[in-house]
């Protein structure tokens, strides 16, 4: 039999080395000996499903970023928008999510407003509108997956958990999840952890700010409670990480929060957020699962596995072993002793090709060494295009000046 598209030879999670065939955009087999119309040579590469990143921000606003120039080097196929769009502003984000490569299911923001600018969505409670966030829900529901709500100081003002509650209500009435930041105080984080149902999903989870370490947090992860990485500027801790392994507290999932803040550091991409897990101690199996098969189950996504019939979401890296530093929100360094290298993604069997990032918006605080560099990759990229691609050895005389004539 021979399929659309086969890589061949690689070491396939879960499989071993083995083969993997696509047919009609989704996986058709996982064997030895498969045959397609287009073949490539994964020998000595990690095949992976897609990655699926539980947290970022690509909507339209203050956090948005395009994921397309990002994802065909990472091997993230499936983008989670957490709670850039509110009821008001949805729409908006549906026209973003498609006019792109990748997937992008979305959790709504409890409050209306979304993510239009930096923070306090939600001091406001006339925008934490339930009966509104349950009609969004239900008119998107090929879009939405989840309720998100950011709980801290700055995005609640004096309101406490009540967002909270109120994104609680909206969620319990559509049978879905909620995700809830959680960061600076009040409200007090045992507050917020207390509130929440087997199966909600607490992101920044070794967040160095909210420091989730106490007895509230064993309480909400033994009754179900998921935790999620969720980088991002100011989320994510090396000790406290290490604080939460070593006190059998693991991170149910592993995301970014990538937007526009933290996508030139101190988070760069998904790959890179797995390896500092890997540097504090998580082994790489577990690591894979929990941008793969978890964050799959947590939402109910198609995706996060090579069984047949999957979406063909396919990442093949090649496993670089060595000393990698990485470093976290707070500047403390670790070394990974490995880093995923992208070598191809794929999105329902369809190969994505590379994109240019756009420049970083004006709003966006970066540092001179961050601006710097951005410089010279400008630089590189202008002085890599310009150059011939290749020299006369390397072409065709296309229009030969004397071609031969039949008689």
């Amino acid at each position: 039999m021979t399929y659309d598209l086969v890589l061949r030879g690689g070491d396939v999670l879960g499989h071993g080395t083995a083969d993997v065939a696509v047919r009609d955009g989704r996986i058709a087999a996982v064997g030895t000996g498969l045959t397609g119309t287009t073949v490539r040579d994964a020998g000595g590469c990690l095949v992976t499903p897609g990655l699926i990143d539980l947290h970022t921000h690509v909507g339209p606003g203050y956090w948005g970023i395009d994921p397309d120039p990002i994802a065909w080097y990472t091997g993230v196929t499936t983008w989670v928008d957490a709670g850039s769009a509110g009821a008001y502003t949805v729409a908006g984000l549906r026209r973003t999510a498609a006019g792109l490569s990748v997937r992008v299911p979305a959790l709504l923001n409890i409050s209306a407003l979304g993510l239009a600018g930096r923070t306090g969505e939600s001091r406001d409670l006339a925008n934490c509108d339930v009966a509104l966030a349950v009609d969004t829900v239900l008119a998107h529901r090929d879009l939405i997956r989840g309720i998100k709500v950011r709980i801290d100081h700055e995005t609640v003002g004096e309101n406490g958990v009540e967002p909270l509650r109120r994104g609680l209500a909206a969620a319990e009435a559509c049978g879905i999840p909620v995700m809830v930041h959680i960061g600076t105080t009040p409200p007090a984080l045992d507050e917020v952890l207390e509130l929440l149902r087997p199966g909600d999903i607490v992101t920044h989870c070794a967040s160095g700010i909210a420091s989730p370490l106490g007895p509230a947090v064993r309480s909400a992860y033994e009754r179900g409670v998921l935790l999620d990485i969720g980088h991002g500027s100011g989320g994510f801790a090396f000790d406290v990480a290490e604080a939460q392994l070593g006190a059998g507290l693991r991170a149910y999932t592993i995301s970014t929060d990538l937007h526009a803040r933290s996508v030139h550091g101190p988070v760069f991409d998904l790959p890179t957020t797995v390896a500092k897990l890997v540097a504090v101690g998580l082994p790489l199996a577990d690591a894979l699962a929990a941008v793969t098969t978890h964050p799959a189950r947590a939402l109910g996504l198609p995706g996060g596995s090579l069984d047949v019939g999957a979406p063909a979401d396919l990442a093949v890296f090649r496993v670089d072993e060595g000393s990698f530093e990485v470093v976290d929100a707070h500047r403390q360094v670790r070394r990974a002793p490995l880093r995923l290298r992208n070598v191809a993604t794929y999105v329902g069997g369809r190969l994505l090709t590379p994109r240019m990032p756009a420049p970083s918006p004006p709003w966006i605080p970066l540092t001179a060494a961050q601006r710097a560099a951005l410089d010279r990759r400008d630089d590189d990229l202008r002085a890599l295009l310009a150059a011939p691609l290749v020299g006369a050895d390397g072409l065709a005389e296309q229009f030969p000046r004397n071609p031969t004539r039949s008689s």
